[in-house]
């Protein structure tokens, strides 16, 4: 028996009448003659380009899904998983290669009846399979997502005009204060992401660089970023969250999976590998200390050289050291009292006056004009040994969050700041270690904190808490 060859398949309506398919409709269309413009549903012609006809509403554009499309995840067809020329379905959010007659987008627009396309690149909507390039302004919306774009006033307005927007659902959010994704165990990232993102001159850079465009041959790492953070701020969101997906691939490719979704991370750790270009100065004096038997032979005496040297090293992160736990109560004392100790007594470590053991030198620490805009402390909080991790409890209290004034551990230098002066600094965010009650949401998240800090059956998560400067009292 010969095999039988198989033509195009005929569809039947609803009157039993067989019409052509849709593949043999568009073979029909190619073989029109080269050059013919295509014309619109109201009969006007525009040189192959749908455009804002009065009246005109494009066939395709009432089928496109908004509430399921979602732009923050790493633009690779859904097919090949290539990088190249990725269009975005706007019916199903799916992602493809190619727009021509042999591209996975093109079959998909003949097997599953899904015509808009966007360009992930150049943000250019067509309709296939017939190929045509839609300019409607009701698509704005969507290439503004796919790309958030701000301008130089918009930026200045950030830190002094509260904004209030809302989602596809009529969800009021802040932008710059909505959620991430925690997508297993990445909230790590998510603080220090969004700690980064209330950092005024930090945003204002990726805002505006982002806005007119990268500098040829930019890492994708830097351009990722700068993409996160005007999502963040995005005034015109589908969702009051979004995804750090993007950013966190670069970051496992970049740090040879040192910090990934999968596994927990220190924030302090992450953040001097993230942000390496900020610097300050820092002077160093350490004295070597000597250990010599006395006369007898019996006692070691311990002895101060004379001789001090100092060093001046830029510093990233200032280190603040709590207290020890008691390990005895008074009797007087609830039991279940934690310790307080204000921000101001641990910034005493940089008096240049407090010495602290280390090795076998004693270290005084003195901060040097000028200090940076922006200082990032961190509170050590986790001792590990060979035997156990702990977690010291001590709560940090801050005198106020508007005035912390930095000029008692700087050493005076007239010719940088007055003798005298204040050196106000004002809290922008705050990196918590948070215990959470059982059945949370993020549990895996929790467990794998836990285990990264060594607790003992408490579950805990990384959280940010921010200050709105908009609203914020002055």
């Amino acid at each position: 028996m010969a095999k039988r060859k198989s033509g195009p398949r005929r569809e039947m309506d609803t009157t039993g009448i067989a019409r052509p398919s849709k593949r043999a409709r568009v073979e029909e269309a190619v073989s029109e003659k080269e050059g013919a413009s295509i014309a619109k549903p109201n009969g006007v012609k525009h040189n192959g380009l749908v455009g804002d006809g009065e009246g005109y509403s494009d066939l395709y554009l009432d089928t496109i899904n908004r509430s399921i499309l979602d732009f923050d995840f790493e633009k690779l067809c859904s097919v090949t998983l290539s990088n190249i020329n990725v269009y975005a379905c706007l019916v199903c959010g799916k992602y493809f290669q190619g727009r021509g007659l042999k591209s996975h987008a093109y079959f998909h627009a003949l097997d599953v009846d899904h015509h808009v396309y966007i360009n992930m690149e150049t943000k250019k909507v067509y309709v296939l399979p017939e190929g045509y390039e839609v300019l409607n302004k009701s698509l704005d919306d969507i290439k503004f997502v796919v790309d958030p774009k701000f301008t130089p006033e918009e930026v200045r307005k950030l830190d002094r005009v509260p904004r209030e927007s809302t989602d596809l659902s009529n969800k009021p959010y802040r932008p710059g204060f909505i959620g991430m994704n925690n997508i297993k165990a990445n909230d790590y990232l998510n603080a220090v992401v969004q700690a980064l993102s209330h950092v005024s001159p930090l945003r204002n850079f990726f805002l505006l660089e982002g806005s007119t465009g990268f500098k040829p041959n930019t890492a994708q790492l830097p351009i990722r970023f700068g993409t996160l953070m005007r999502k963040i701020w995005n005034p015109k969101a589908f969702r009051s969250h979004v995804s750090p997906h993007e950013l966190l691939q670069e970051i496992g490719l970049r740090s040879s999976k040192k910090f990934s979704l999968t596994e927990q991370a220190d924030p302090v750790e992450f953040m001097s590998w993230f942000l390496n270009q900020l610097h300050g100065k820092l002077r160093l004096e350490s004295q070597a200390i000597t250990a010599k038997s006395d006369i007898s032979g019996d006692r070691l005496r311990f002895e101060e050289s004379s001789t001090i040297t100092t060093n001046v090293t830029p510093f990233f992160v200032l280190t603040l050291d709590l207290p020890p736990t008691p390990l005895f109560r008074d009797a007087i004392q609830d039991k279940n009292i934690i310790p307080q100790i204000p921000l101001t007594t641990l910034l005493a470590k940089y008096s240049g006056l407090v010495a602290s053991e280390k090795s076998n030198h004693r270290v005084r620490h003195r901060l040097l004009h000028p200090l940076p805009p922006y200082l990032l402390f961190h509170i050590k909080r986790f001792s590990v040994n060979k035997f156990v991790a702990e977690r010291n409890p001590t709560i940090v209290t801050f005198a106020s969050p508007t005035g912390l004034d930095m000029a008692p551990y700087v050493e005076p230098n007239p010719a940088l700041h007055p003798p005298g002066e204040p050196v106000y600094y004002e809290l922008v965010a705050n990196v918590v270690l948070d215990t959470l009650t059982a059945g949370a949401e993020d549990s895996n998240a929790a467990d794998a904190a836990n285990k990264a800090v060594g607790g003992r059956g408490d579950r805990v998560a990384w959280k940010v808490q921010l200050r709105d400067k908009a609203v914020a009292p002055t």
